[in-house]
Protein backbone atom coordinates (compact mmCIF):
# COMPACT_ATOMS: atom_id res chain seq x y z
CA UNK A 1 0.00 0.00 0.00
CA UNK A 2 1.43 3.36 -1.00
CA UNK A 3 1.41 6.06 1.66
CA UNK A 4 0.01 9.48 0.92
CA UNK A 5 1.81 12.54 2.22
CA UNK A 6 -0.96 12.91 4.80
CA UNK A 7 -0.35 9.36 6.10
CA UNK A 8 3.43 9.61 6.40
CA UNK A 9 3.66 10.16 10.16
CA UNK A 10 4.33 7.44 12.73
CA UNK A 11 3.76 7.64 16.47
CA UNK A 12 4.78 5.08 19.07
CA UNK A 13 4.40 4.60 22.80
CA UNK A 14 6.47 2.06 24.74
CA UNK A 15 5.28 1.02 28.19
CA UNK A 16 6.43 -1.08 31.15
CA UNK A 17 2.97 -2.65 31.55
CA UNK A 18 0.95 -4.92 29.27
CA UNK A 19 -2.32 -3.93 30.97
CA UNK A 20 -1.49 -0.24 30.53
CA UNK A 21 -0.67 -1.01 26.90
CA UNK A 22 -4.23 -2.09 26.16
CA UNK A 23 -5.62 0.99 27.91
CA UNK A 24 -3.19 3.29 26.08
CA UNK A 25 -3.98 1.71 22.71
CA UNK A 26 -7.69 2.33 23.23
CA UNK A 27 -7.06 5.95 24.27
CA UNK A 28 -4.83 6.55 21.24
CA UNK A 29 -7.41 5.19 18.81
CA UNK A 30 -10.23 7.20 20.41
CA UNK A 31 -8.22 10.45 20.47
CA UNK A 32 -7.68 10.83 16.73
CA UNK A 33 -8.23 9.28 13.32
CA UNK A 34 -5.12 7.11 13.06
CA UNK A 35 -4.35 3.66 11.69
CA UNK A 36 -3.13 1.05 14.17
CA UNK A 37 0.01 -0.62 12.81
CA UNK A 38 1.14 -2.57 15.90
CA UNK A 39 -0.18 -3.17 19.37
CA UNK A 40 1.59 -5.98 21.19
CA UNK A 41 3.56 -7.15 24.14
CA UNK A 42 7.31 -7.39 23.72
CA UNK A 43 10.03 -8.97 25.82
CA UNK A 44 10.55 -8.15 29.44
CA UNK A 45 6.84 -7.51 29.91
CA UNK A 46 6.80 -4.28 27.89
CA UNK A 47 4.10 -3.16 25.44
CA UNK A 48 4.25 -1.05 22.28
CA UNK A 49 1.59 0.77 20.30
CA UNK A 50 2.48 2.10 16.82
CA UNK A 51 0.08 4.27 14.82
CA UNK A 52 0.17 6.02 11.46
CA UNK A 53 -1.68 9.00 10.04
CA UNK A 54 -1.39 12.68 9.36
CA UNK A 55 0.98 14.47 11.72
CA UNK A 56 -1.72 16.31 13.69
CA UNK A 57 -3.73 13.15 14.32
CA UNK A 58 -0.64 11.13 15.23
CA UNK A 59 0.54 13.85 17.61
CA UNK A 60 -2.89 14.00 19.30
CA UNK A 61 -3.01 10.21 19.54
CA UNK A 62 0.46 9.94 21.12
CA UNK A 63 -0.26 12.80 23.55
CA UNK A 64 -3.49 11.10 24.67
CA UNK A 65 -1.75 7.75 25.06
CA UNK A 66 1.16 9.27 26.98
CA UNK A 67 -1.27 10.95 29.37
CA UNK A 68 -3.20 7.75 30.04
CA UNK A 69 -0.03 5.67 30.39
CA UNK A 70 2.11 8.27 32.15
CA UNK A 71 2.92 5.95 35.08
CA UNK A 72 4.15 3.19 32.77
CA UNK A 73 5.73 5.26 29.97
CA UNK A 74 9.24 4.24 28.89
CA UNK A 75 9.56 6.22 25.67
CA UNK A 76 7.52 7.68 22.83
CA UNK A 77 7.89 9.51 19.54
CA UNK A 78 6.14 11.23 16.68
CA UNK A 79 8.06 11.15 13.38
CA UNK A 80 6.30 13.64 11.08
CA UNK A 81 7.72 12.37 7.79
CA UNK A 82 8.88 8.82 8.41
CA UNK A 83 11.04 7.24 5.71
CA UNK A 84 9.11 4.76 3.54
CA UNK A 85 11.60 1.97 4.29
CA UNK A 86 10.78 1.89 8.02
CA UNK A 87 7.53 -0.13 7.79
CA UNK A 88 8.97 -2.87 5.54
CA UNK A 89 12.03 -3.12 7.81
CA UNK A 90 9.77 -3.59 10.85
CA UNK A 91 7.91 -6.31 8.95
CA UNK A 92 11.21 -7.91 7.93
CA UNK A 93 10.26 -7.63 4.24
CA UNK A 94 13.47 -6.03 2.92
CA UNK A 95 15.45 -8.57 0.89
CA UNK A 96 19.21 -8.13 0.55
CA UNK A 97 21.36 -10.23 -1.76
CA UNK A 98 24.81 -8.79 -1.08
CA UNK A 99 26.33 -6.38 1.44
CA UNK A 100 29.26 -4.03 0.90
CA UNK A 101 29.08 -3.11 4.59
CA UNK A 102 26.78 -4.05 7.46
CA UNK A 103 25.71 -1.55 10.10
CA UNK A 104 23.97 -2.37 13.37
CA UNK A 105 22.49 -0.02 15.97
CA UNK A 106 21.27 -1.61 19.22
CA UNK A 107 19.04 0.11 21.78
CA UNK A 108 17.37 -0.50 25.13
CA UNK A 109 14.18 1.04 23.68
CA UNK A 110 12.04 0.23 20.66
CA UNK A 111 10.95 3.86 20.30
CA UNK A 112 14.47 5.30 20.27
CA UNK A 113 15.63 2.57 17.88
CA UNK A 114 12.94 3.39 15.30
CA UNK A 115 13.80 7.09 15.58
CA UNK A 116 17.47 6.20 15.08
CA UNK A 117 16.69 3.98 12.08
CA UNK A 118 14.69 6.80 10.48
CA UNK A 119 17.57 9.25 11.00
CA UNK A 120 20.09 6.72 9.67
CA UNK A 121 18.26 6.03 6.42
CA UNK A 122 17.68 9.77 5.85
CA UNK A 123 21.38 10.58 6.41
CA UNK A 124 23.04 8.39 3.78
CA UNK A 125 22.34 6.13 0.83
CA UNK A 126 21.72 2.92 2.78
CA UNK A 127 19.10 0.20 2.72
CA UNK A 128 17.45 -1.01 5.90
CA UNK A 129 17.56 -4.78 6.26
CA UNK A 130 15.47 -5.24 9.38
CA UNK A 131 14.24 -3.49 12.50
CA UNK A 132 13.93 -6.14 15.23
CA UNK A 133 11.54 -5.03 17.97
CA UNK A 134 12.48 -6.53 21.33
CA UNK A 135 11.29 -10.08 20.73
CA UNK A 136 13.62 -12.65 22.32
CA UNK A 137 16.08 -9.82 22.98
CA UNK A 138 15.54 -9.04 26.66
CA UNK A 139 13.58 -5.91 25.76
CA UNK A 140 16.25 -4.49 23.44
CA UNK A 141 15.83 -3.63 19.77
CA UNK A 142 18.22 -3.36 16.83
CA UNK A 143 18.35 -2.25 13.22
CA UNK A 144 20.55 -3.68 10.47
CA UNK A 145 21.38 -1.73 7.34
CA UNK A 146 23.69 -1.96 4.34
CA UNK A 147 25.34 0.20 1.70
CA UNK A 148 28.83 1.43 0.92
CA UNK A 149 31.24 1.49 3.85
CA UNK A 150 31.22 5.30 4.08
CA UNK A 151 27.44 5.53 3.78
CA UNK A 152 26.93 2.87 6.45
CA UNK A 153 29.37 4.65 8.81
CA UNK A 154 27.53 7.96 8.34
CA UNK A 155 24.11 6.37 8.77
CA UNK A 156 25.10 4.37 11.86
CA UNK A 157 26.67 7.43 13.48
CA UNK A 158 23.56 9.53 12.81
CA UNK A 159 21.14 6.89 14.05
CA UNK A 160 23.25 6.04 17.10
CA UNK A 161 23.41 9.73 18.04
CA UNK A 162 19.60 9.88 18.23
CA UNK A 163 19.47 6.80 20.47
CA UNK A 164 22.43 7.96 22.60
CA UNK A 165 20.78 11.35 23.18
CA UNK A 166 18.09 9.48 25.13
CA UNK A 167 20.73 7.47 27.01
CA UNK A 168 19.50 4.21 25.44
CA UNK A 169 22.32 3.19 23.09
CA UNK A 170 23.59 -0.32 23.74
CA UNK A 171 26.07 -0.54 20.88
CA UNK A 172 26.77 0.38 17.27
CA UNK A 173 28.88 -1.59 14.81
CA UNK A 174 30.01 -1.24 11.19
CA UNK A 175 31.38 -4.37 9.51
CA UNK A 176 33.13 -3.73 6.18
CA UNK A 177 32.69 -6.53 3.60
CA UNK A 178 30.88 -9.00 5.88
CA UNK A 179 31.12 -12.67 5.01
CA UNK A 180 28.11 -14.03 3.02
CA UNK A 181 27.39 -16.51 5.82
CA UNK A 182 26.55 -13.59 8.09
CA UNK A 183 23.68 -12.54 5.79
CA UNK A 184 22.26 -16.08 5.86
CA UNK A 185 22.29 -16.01 9.67
CA UNK A 186 20.39 -12.71 9.75
CA UNK A 187 17.39 -13.86 7.71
Amino acid sequence: MEESVEQSSFGLIELTSVAAGFEVCDAMLKAAEVQLLLSRSICSGKYIVLVQGDVGAVRASVEAGAQVGRHSLIDSFVIPNVDRSIAPAISGNNKIEVMDALGIIESFSVASLIEGADAAVKTADVKLIEIRLAMALGGKAFVTLTGSISAVRSAVDAGAAIVAAKGLLTNKVVIPQPRPELLREMV
